[in-house]
């Protein structure tokens, strides 16, 4: 496992990460590294994009799912109502 150090954290942040720390009946250290942990375990907006766009372009029969595609199956969602 790795070992990271974090400098220059201000004192109003160290503040509030020992308080949620202390909430959370973890040491500050165990605090910050499942932060650290939640927040690697999430994708970005951008890596998300990418991969529902791989998914669609690998699940869609006849080539990229298009914003047509995507209004035209709105519709038909609405006329089957």
């Amino acid at each position: 496992m790795a070992t990271v150090y974090v400098r220059d954290v201000s004192e109003d942040a160290l503040t509030v990460l020992k308080v949620r720390a202390a909430r959370a009946r973890q040491s500050l250290q165990s605090y910050v590294r499942d932060v650290i942990e939640r927040e690697a375990a999430m994708p970005t907006l951008e890596e998300a994009a990418a991969r529902a766009a791989d998914v669609a372009r690998l699940n869609a029969p006849s080539g990229p799912i298009t914003g047509a595609d995507i209004l035209a199956a709105i519709d038909e969602g609405r006329e089957r109502r």
